[in-house]
């Protein structure tokens, strides 16, 4: 565990359940808006920064997962044929 603190110390100094904690580190929970203000506040940094690694997290894998789907949408430039931007 980085920084030497188990999914237990963490829970019981932010105050909410391990089970919460070790589904976060497992991937099958999300950082809610709560979780976030906990984190920050014990981390010192922002609960933006944790629900910005959350977007993250859950772009890669929505983009893994949908990769397939993904190749088979066209741009609108494409289907338009414009590219880049248009003169004012």
């Amino acid at each position: 565990m980085p920084l030497n603190i188990t999914a237990y110390r963490l829970s019981r100094e932010i105050k909410i359940p391990q089970t919460r904690v070790s589904e976060i580190i497992k991937g099958k929970r999300r950082i809610t808006a709560d979780t976030a203000l906990r984190l920050a506040k014990y981390f010192g940094n922002s609960p933006q920064f944790w629900l910005g690694l959350q977007n993250d997290y859950d772009l890669e894998e929505e983009t893994n997962s949908l990769k397939t789907e993904l190749k088979k949408i066209h741009s609108y430039n494409e289907l338009t044929g414009h590219h880049g931007k248009q003169a004012a």
